[in-house]
């Protein structure tokens, strides 16, 4: 086996032991495979050492003084969920290394041990690690409609998860576009209560004089038009998961009504003096800064903390930039099947453009735009020239702030040209210059270019 394939990322060891002379020969060994290692002494040690570094694996002694190896084995095993553990005792009987893994070390060694012994165990042990975590990365990703893999997306996995969990309520913040719906969809079908209803209501577009009667339902009779007896949202949502969007836009009225649903997992239809117990889940979500809005008052403090009993704060798209151009190739693959055609190729300078991009309006305007490249493609290649003029002028921030005038000037009039693929009127029109200052200024790019 090649013990340096594993290594090749510098899976990180803590190596622990009383002996010195076992540090040093454990330590040497590991580091000529190419791992990161460290040491420490004591279990005391070694602890201080892990709350301040995480480390891929743990390699202790049982045997040591004031604190036993077990110890160990049993802090890692409740604080660091992902650290692989592997037992090393010196005593013929391998008892005490069997009650170990018992306890949850992952394998053991008894003393004496070859370097290959070492070594393999070692290099199983991470590259056993190394499959787990790529079956979780897989199922964080999978039936969600949400795609991604970069960090902080994984993040919004794992929060989903632990939600989907539980019944409690939920408040999804972000800013618009960044996929709020999915997420709660994805709580909602990923819980027990997945065979029940998922109810979306856009707290906005609900007048006040119809709230209690969308919310809660009214009987027959119970004001003028009411001609026979209707369930709210409440109702409808029972057993399942009630969506409530936009919720930072409800106003004072609907969010007292709200709370004493909420509060008392009762309501009462309009018109009607019977109570109803509601067995509901509440998902809320919002693109407004809510605790800045309970300081103005404009947002009850008592519902805010009803609804944010797990907040997941999803990232915009240009925090998440690795997401890019996976986003790109799901859109691209989801449309084309749509319009039943080909799935066109974009050019590397398009997907260079898209991953600098701003991307104000999140994943819903990188969705929108994927589908009108789509729509509107003339052939199965897209280049900048098909992109919204306001995309095929970036300015390269990232290039840095020391370049000149002239060479900033130069490198933006050739990007013009190419973009409109050498026709000078429609260049000085974006320029917002004559054709003929357009020619002067392409004579000193190109002399700018030459003498560089």
């Amino acid at each position: 086996m090649d013990h340096r394939k594993i290594a090749q990322d510098k899976a990180k060891i803590l190596v622990v032991d009383d002996s010195p002379l076992t540090l040093e020969v454990l330590q040497r060994n590991l580091e000529e495979a190419g791992y990161a290692v460290f040491t420490a002494s004591s279990v005391e040690q070694a602890i201080a050492g892990l709350e301040q570094n995480l480390v891929d694996l743990v390699v202790t002694d049982i045997k040591m003084p004031k604190v036993s190896g077990l110890e160990l084995l049993k802090y890692v095993k409740e604080n660091l969920k992902e650290t692989e553990i592997m037992i090393i005792t010196g005593y013929p009987s391998v008892r005490g290394a069997v009650e170990a893994v018992k306890d949850g070390a992952e394998d053991y060694l008894v003393k004496p041990f070859t370097d290959e012994e070492l070594l393999s165990t070692v290099s199983r042990l991470l590259e056993k690690q190394a499959n787990r975590k790529a079956v979780e990365k897989k199922a964080l990703s999978e039936n969600r409609n949400i795609v991604g893999n970069s960090q902080a997306i994984q993040r919004v996995y794992r929060l989903i998860d632990k939600a989907a969990a539980t019944k409690v309520n939920v408040l999804i913040s972000g800013e618009s576009g960044t996929g709020k719906e999915l997420a709660a969809r994805a709580i909602h079908y990923g819980s027990k209560a997945a065979s029940g209803p998922f109810v979306t209501v856009n707290c906005t577009a609900i007048p006040d004089n119809l709230l209690e009667s969308e919310l809660f339902g009214h009987v027959k009779g119970a004001f003028t038009g009411a001609q026979a007896s209707r369930a709210g949202f409440f109702q409808i949502a029972d057993k399942g998961t009630l969506f409530l969007d936009e919720i930072g836009d409800a106003s004072l009225n609907m969010q007292g009504k709200l709370l004493r649903a909420i509060q008392n997992k009762e309501i009462f239809m309009v018109g009607s003096s019977r109570v109803q117990k509601i067995d509901t889940r509440i998902i809320a979500a919002t693109n407004a800064d809510l605790t800045r809005l309970v300081r103005k008052g404009l947002f009850r403090e008592d519902l805010y903390f009803r609804l944010n009993i797990v907040e997941i704060v999803l990232p915009p798209l240009h925090e998440r930039s690795d997401d890019i151009l996976p986003l790109v190739h799901f859109f691209l693959e989801k449309m084309s099947g749509e319009l039943e055609r080909p799935v066109p190729q974009f050019s590397d300078k398009v997907l260079q453009i898209f991953k600098k991009y701003r991307w104000q309006g999140n994943v819903r305007e990188l969705e929108n735009l994927v589908q009108r490249l789509v729509v509107l493609a003339e052939d199965d290649f897209i280049d900048v020239a098909d992109l919204p003029e306001h995309m095929r002028f970036q300015i390269d921030w990232q290039q840095g702030l020391e370049r000149s005038l002239a060479e900033v000037e130069a490198e933006h009039i050739n990007n013009v040209l190419n973009s409109v693929k050498g026709n000078k009127t429609r260049a000085a029109q974006i320029l917002g210059i004559d054709r003929k200052t357009l020619r002067e200024k392409m004579r000193r790019a190109n002399n700018f270019f030459e003498a560089g």
